[in-house]
């Protein structure tokens, strides 16, 4: 087949190069952006005289017919073609004839490219936006339901004090907001339209680049060629915003995945999210929060190869470039494959509120209570700090936790604990004395779900 750019060339490029070259096999994912970015083209060439407004017509026509055919599974790419570019320009000269040459005028491949890529993006962006928000209406719904579970809150992955799994999952939410606003943000940046830019220096055809934009809804126009069509920090960003929804996402599978041991036992996952083994009958294995887990690292190493790939090549364009691709299109599919069956593990999962209770009463957690109590009584806080860690260690000792001492033990630490310390120190009163803005009291988190549900409202 012969090369649309061949005229300079007297031989044929090798079939091996010809593979190796193509990126077919993987760009051909934004065929629809590349077709909407040309026939945004398409018009402003005629508009601007540049080609006659029949031939912009016919472009346009034919660029829609292409667009049917390829959705209705007619259309087989060439890797001969290499590109996406290049095969939907063939396809349109085969289709309308002399009319489809006249379509690359004024732009090049460079600039081609980095519209389509940014397009994309804005569109994939817009889409996991929608799985994070889903996410997070998941995480409220559940919360609702555990204001009064309680369970222990972990420093070090030891014991610290109690919260309420409402609490804890409270926590991922504003995670998971967070991650919303940095996608907002990351498209911002990516929200600008670089056709026009050319190959690295513009054109001299008298393009109207701000009525491409308007066509294609971009936000701005790039304002330096060498910029618009040299740079893939908006792909760089996106994967590095991947990476921590991922992080989060991953985070949140390692307590699970120790939740659901029998060791913890706080949470069951539903066969439907869950595994067996093929030797051992008993098993039932956490497989789907262990492979987010597992596919977080394959996400990270997309966004280091994308950090790699640009932080050697001088301006403008390079063919590593085309590198770019893979790695965030698979860190996109990715994030898309995780989020919403994380969301129906964690939906349908079996909470166990009285194992979470009995580990809470566990390890001591109430004794930050214990000191708290002793500084309302009028203690300095170091003071009281060092009464209960001997008031603890005695505890170990007996075997006891600390709200099954006797009055007389506790008077043997300190003579101003009285028959009151045992309300102070229940694990109600202990989640519940914590009123402060993010603290884990019931009604304070039952104030932060209705900021949260207004939140998402808004969205």
């Amino acid at each position: 087949m012969a090369k649309l750019w061949g005229g300079r060339f007297q031989k044929n490029t090798d079939a091996k190069v010809d593979d190796f070259n193509s990126s077919i096999r993987f760009d051909k994912r934004m065929y629809a952006q590349d077709i909407k970015g040309s026939i945004a083209h398409a018009k402003m060439l005629g508009k601007q005289g540049i080609i006659s407004q029949e031939d912009s017509d016919k472009i346009v026509a034919g660029l829609k017919e292409i667009l049917s055919e390829i959705e209705a599974g007619k259309v087989e790419f060439l890797i001969d073609a290499e590109d996406i570019h290049m095969n939907i320009e063939k396809l349109l000269t085969d289709k309308i004839g002399e009319s489809g040459k006249r379509l690359h005028t004024g732009r090049s491949r460079n600039d081609q490219v980095a519209l389509d890529i940014r397009m994309y993006l804005m569109d994939e962006t817009d889409e996991i936006s929608q799985m994070l928000k889903e996410l997070m209406t998941a995480l409220v719904t559940l919360a609702k339901q555990h204001t009064e579970t309680i369970m222990p809150g972990y420093t070090h992955l030891q014991k610290a004090q109690p919260v309420t799994l409402a609490h804890h999952l409270m926590a991922y939410f504003e995670m998971a907001k967070r991650d919303l606003d940095r996608l907002k943000d990351c498209k911002k940046r990516t929200n600008v339209m670089p056709l026009g830019s050319g190959a690295l220096a513009g054109t001299t055809y008298p393009l109207d680049r701000e009525f491409v934009a308007d066509e294609l809804g971009f936000a701005a126009v790039s304002q330096n060629s060498l910029d618009g069509v040299s740079d893939r920090d908006f792909a760089i960003e996106l994967a590095g915003c991947l990476s921590i929804i991922m992080m989060h996402l991953s985070r949140f599978c390692e307590e699970l995945i120790l939740w659901s041991s029998h060791e913890f036992s706080f949470v069951e996952m539903d066969d439907a999210y869950s595994t067996g083994s093929s030797i051992m009958p008993q098993k039932k294995n956490p497989d789907v929060a262990e492979l987010i887990r597992g596919k977080t690292g394959r996400v990270y190493g997309h966004l280091m190869g994308l950090l790699t790939t640009m932080k050697g090549i001088p301006l403008a364009y390079n063919k590593d470039m085309q590198e770019d691709k893979e790695p965030i299109f698979d860190a996109i599919d990715t994030v898309k494959l995780c989020l919403p069956v994380f969301c129906d593990m964690i939906t349908t999962m079996k909470i166990n509120d009285k194992n979470m209770l009995k580990g809470a009463k566990g390890g001591f957690t109430n004794a930050t209570d214990v000191a708290d109590y002793l500084v309302k009584k009028g203690m300095p806080f170091r003071d009281a700090h060092a009464v209960v860690g001997k008031l603890v260690f005695y505890a170990i000792s007996k075997d006891k936790s600390l709200d099954e001492l006797t009055l007389s033990e506790f008077k043997e630490f300190s003579d101003i604990i009285d028959n009151d310390i045992y309300d102070a120190i229940s694990m109600e009163t202990c989640v519940n004395g914590r009123t402060v803005i993010g603290g884990p009291a019931k009604t304070t988190v039952l104030k932060a779900i209705s900021e949260a549900e207004q939140y998402l409202e808004t969205l």
